[in-house]
């Protein structure tokens, strides 16, 4: 997107929603309020239109805030303090950040998905005033050893305010100042280590309002193409409702299924888990129009769309993150949904979401790419000595914006080694910009594996192995999935172990996902380069002939 388009400049012309300023050296939307909670409370306009679909549960806008006033007061927190949330995809995981937005808390997101130990790690990382929480998770909590506050939203009494004495009280004159924390997402480095990504109120509402700002200018196209003014469009398109499917402790989650959703007045539908035939069936009863997931989830639905006759015309976006879409999987996207108009991003927590994005047209003129660098970001390209690169060349994907985050809560050091003084944050993938603007990632310095959408670490899993006996060395690496985009597979050098064994001893010790998907030994050690590390570029090589298939 540039300046020279003609509708970017009407819809960010003076006077807009959308007007873009300078301010503090970084472009930023001038009427963006510098409160989330603000921006949260405008999505009240929506009123009796339904907003949430849970199972038998379908509430209203207006019955959300309600649910939302509620709770607030029962939070009895103090500005500034962090306020955990740790629950499976479901409406209280949603009506527990609205209000401890509203309360002036700072919500920290744990990943449900952990083990007892790794979910106490994060409470103990950001050091909460209170967590709320489903029932199961509030036992797996205590079953680590947490023994601090923590309210159960999923029982009955939670919000009567009796179960244990708040100790502070809300302010409804409550407003924060754009730089302060608004929410902690959690995320690892290479080492695998826990921690909390800062993202003020001016990261979000900026990250937000990018989003709500691309959709402006897909539409304003869709217009032009059809003949059409933007609001004829709208209002002969069929009603919005998107199926929720991200981890709402993802920044996808978090941002494009539920914030954005609920700015635009939205329909949000909750699975409680992944089902292909669930999601096709919920795609058609409830109108879904927008489906966003990673590869794994969208080859499913069309697998099962094919083979039962699924009727998925009501589809109108079809997207995916976090990995790049097979050109085999485009092909059957657009041979089940012609109708749809597809769409891919590039971002990270960090970045508060999507720092590059291509919907419609501007992906299908370049579906090799992660997106077309969004309006209020600066990107560069570093080689290894700092320096920057040309326009086409091949290095470090370096990033700079409003929507920023602050740093990792706590951790001054590891907040330094990827984010400079003046704001670059180095994003740790390998890519180039074309003269478009368009990102191509070719590579992650980062050792991480992105498998079914998850991210998981190597060395985390290695530490995990590592601690198996009988296990002398170990290393974990992914390999090209159809399926999973990629799959975790290990190569171990081990006495008296099974493959089902070393997995399942991961899968305790961590969470379930994180686990190898394969395990082959090696009857020699492993190979290393000429500074002692494991060559897992020679581990790939072997791997067929290791695996034995």
């Amino acid at each position: 997107m540039s300046v020279i388009d003609p509708v970017f400049a009407k819809v960010t012309a003076p006077g807009s929603p959308f007007e873009i300023g300078e301010r503090d050296g970084l472009r930023q939307f001038v009427a963006a309020p510098a409160d989330l909670s603000a921006l949260i409370d405008a999505a009240r306009r929506h009123g009796d239109k339904t907003f949430i679909v849970e199972d038998d549960r379908r509430l209203s806008f207006e019955q959300v805030f309600q649910w939302r006033d509620q709770l607030v007061p029962v939070l009895g927190i103090q500005r500034g303090d962090r306020v955990a949330i740790c629950m499976r995809n479901r409406t209280e995981w949603i009506i527990a950040y609205m209000a401890a937005v509203k309360a002036g808390g700072v919500p920290a997101l744990l990943n449900s998905r952990g083990s007892p130990s790794e979910l106490v790690a994060m409470i103990e990382e950001v050091t909460p005033s209170l967590v709320l929480a489903d029932s199961e998770r509030a036992a797996l909590i205590r079953d680590g050893g947490y023994a601090g506050r923590m309210l159960d939203l999923t029982s009955p009494s939670a919000l009567n305010g009796d179960m244990e004495t708040p100790r502070g009280s809300h302010s409804e004159n409550f407003k924060a100042n754009p730089d302060d924390p608004a929410s902690i997402l959690f995320t690892s480095g290479t080492t695998g280590r826990v921690k909390g990504a800062v993202l003020s109120h001016r990261n979000l509402t900026t990250g937000l309002l990018s989003m709500q700002l691309s959709g402006v200018m897909v539409l304003h196209h869709m217009a032009a193409k059809y003949g059409m003014e933007p609001e004829a469009l709208m209002a002969a398109a069929p009603p919005q409702a998107v199926l929720l499917v991200y981890p709402l402790f993802h920044i996808s989650g978090l941002g494009s299924a539920f914030l954005s959703p609920l700015f635009s007045g939205t329909k949000i539908v909750i699975m409680r888990r992944w089902d292909a035939q669930e999601a096709i069936r919920l795609i058609k009863d409830e109108g879904i129009t927008m489906f966003t997931g990673v590869p794994t989830m969208l080859w499913d639905v069309l697998h099962n769309a094919k083979v039962s006759a699924a009727d998925l015309s009501g589809l109108r976006n079809v997207a995916s993150g976090g990995q790049a879409l097979p050109v085999n999987l485009l092909e059957e996207i657009r041979a089940v949904c012609p109708q749809a108009a597809m769409g891919t991003g590039y971002g990270m927590t960090e970045c508060s979401g999507a720092i590059a994005q291509a919907v419609g047209d501007d992906f299908t003129r370049q579906p090799s790419s992660a997106g077309r660098v969004l309006p209020l970001v600066d990107v560069r390209i570093e080689a290894p000595d700092g320096s920057i690169l040309p326009e086409g060349e091949t290095g470090e994907i370096v990033v700079r914006g409003a929507q920023i985050m602050q740093g990792y809560w706590n951790r001054p050091e590891d907040t330094a080694t990827v984010l400079s003084a003046d704001g670059w944050l180095k994003t740790g993938d390998v890519g180039y910009v074309d003269e478009e603007g368009y990102v191509f990632i070719v590579d992650r310095k980062k050792d991480m594996v992105i498998s079914g959408g998850e991210n998981i670490y190597c060395a985390e899993v290695e530490r995990a192995m590592g601690e198996i006996a009988g296990i002398t060395e170990c290393a974990a690496f992914g390999i090209a999935d159809e399926r999973l985009g990629e799959l975790l597979v290990a190569v171990v050098v081990a006495n008296g172990l099974t493959e089902e064994t070393i997995c399942n001893d991961v899968g305790e010790k961590l969470a379930r996902y994180k686990a190898p998907g394969r395990v082959a030994f090696s009857p020699d050690p492993l190979p290393r380069n000429a500074v002692g590390k494991v060559d897992k570029i020679k581990l790939k090589a072997l791997w067929p002939t290791l695996i034995g298939d």
